[in-house]
């Protein structure tokens, strides 16, 4: 006769101090647990509901402008300095840990339209509306240095007069070029105190202009015509330009797939599309209800944040059609201008009302040291979410979001108004000739033409 013995050695059941925890073997036979399922299901709906509990994603405003914020700007090489311009002129350094101003730069006589910094991290450029383009040096990551007085931070390193306004700079990811938009696109050097290149197609003023992070010859700019354009350095004309129904008032190339961009619509849309493929957009990100003045991607990649006219941020998924997350505060108004943090795990927005404000990325995300139990806790919630995210209750509960009663009003009326659009669309349809209003999708329907 066999017989089956439990031999367990006592060295793997006994503590080597008395503050370890018990080792606890499991059989994870499901049908051992014939109410896993249920359970996991209950806790998938306390994590969605603890969600809402612990949403608290303002951490604090940053005040010292006296005019409302227009630009801003990261540091590449220092993970708490962050730029702001304003409307009057001032252009200030800030520390994000403490919300303080570590140092300000005054010289610009007039609006401050764009901020951007070199890829060593040394070199602010600024464009403003008095028509010039200043440099500035950029103190150290420790601090200003101790060898060095304010006064030689707050004298620009070149100031560079030119012809026309301008209305928005951005710096090469890699390389010592800049480009400022206005009038016409020109390329700059540091150390050239004229542009190297410019680019014109059409008469009307460019407003927005971005590098791509991957290939630095290849920049994308929106302009007052409805357009958008697609510039290379390597080649003296532009490459490709796409006009739409709606002005575009800023674009963000995604950084980990650097073919593709987004462009923040006047329309209350965002529209995500593959540079290599114009004629159709691979997403349209609805939600806002007034027009979506600015736009800045996560270094992820898998997400995207907006600031809009409607006084909201909302943080949409890079594929998803619908805001996972909408900001707003009593006192917010009118968002110019957005920012993710170097390391995903902020929000910076600056408004009309001249404040700067800190959000959490994840509303409910706890600050501070995470113990390693915690930490398994907080992934074994997020996982069970995600396996039960598509049943009604836990749904609900996750799409909710409180909002403001103009914003909730306006959302109604847009969707009517859609409603409506559409009803009209299809009758005219009915009593058409077949074929003669074909049906066109909605990645395409803002899109007039696209020009080479």
């Amino acid at each position: 006769m066999r017989v089956k013995v439990i031999s367990r050695s006592a060295d793997e059941f006994t503590r080597e101090r008395s503050n370890d925890l018990q080792r606890v073997s499991r059989n994870y036979d499901p049908n051992l647990r014939p109410q896993e399922k249920a359970v996991e299901y209950v806790r998938a709906l306390n994590a969605a509901k603890l969600d809402k509990v612990f949403a608290r994603p303002f951490i604090g405003a940053m005040d010292g402008h006296i005019d409302a914020i227009s630009c801003m700007a990261k540091n590449p090489s220092h993970l708490k300095g962050l730029f702001s311009g304003s409307m009057d002129g001032d252009i200030r350094l800030w520390d994000i840990a403490s919300r303080k101003t570590v140092c300000q730069y005054p010289g610009h006589q007039g609006a401050v339209r764009g901020l951007t910094v070199s890829t060593d991290g040394r070199v602010l450029v600024s464009c403003g509306s008095d028509c010039t383009v200043r440099l500035w040096r950029i103190p150290l990551a420790s601090g200003i240095e101790s060898d060095d007085s304010s006064d030689s931070l707050d004298k620009s390193l070149a100031s560079y007069v030119w012809k026309n306004a301008f209305w928005a700079v951005d710096h090469q990811w890699e390389g010592g070029l800049f480009a400022t938009a206005g009038a016409q696109v020109d390329i700059w050097d540091h150390n050239r105190s004229q542009p190297v290149n410019s680019f014109e197609w059409g008469n009307d003023t460019v407003i927005s202009v971005r590098f791509n992070p991957g290939e630095p010859n290849i920049l994308a700019t929106s302009g007052s015509d409805r357009s958008i354009t697609i510039y290379d350095l390597r080649t003296s004309s532009p490459a490709r330009k796409l006009i739409m129904r709606t002005k575009t008032n800023s674009i963000a190339w995604n950084p980990m797939e650097p073919m593709n961009f987004t462009a923040a619509n006047e329309n209350c849309n965002c529209y995500s599309f593959d540079a290599r493929k114009l004629e159709e957009a691979k997403c349209v990100h609805k939600d806002h209800v007034s027009a979506v003045m600015d736009i800045d991607y996560s270094p992820t990649g898998r997400e995207f944040v907006t600031g809009s006219y409607d006084r909201t941020v909302r943080i949409f998924q890079y594929n998803g059609g619908h805001s996972r997350e909408i900001y707003h505060t009593k006192r917010m108004q009118r968002v110019f201008c957005v920012k993710f943090s170097s390391d995903a795990s902020y929000v910076i927005s600056g408004s009309d009302d001249t404040n700067l404000r800190l959000w959490k990325a994840k509303a409910s995300e706890q600050l501070g040291v995470i113990l390693p139990r915690e930490r398994k806790k907080h992934e074994y919630m997020e996982a069970v979410k995600n396996r039960y995210k598509h049943l009604p209750e836990v749904k609900r509960i996750l799409r909710h979001r409180h909002l403001p009663k103009p914003i909730y009003k306006a959302g109604l009326l847009r969707r009517t108004m859609a409603d409506a659009e559409k009803r009209k669309e299809d009758r005219r349809r009915a009593h058409s000739a077949p074929g003669s209003m074909p049906r066109k999708s909605l990645r395409k329907n803002r899109i007039i033409q696209e020009i080479e």
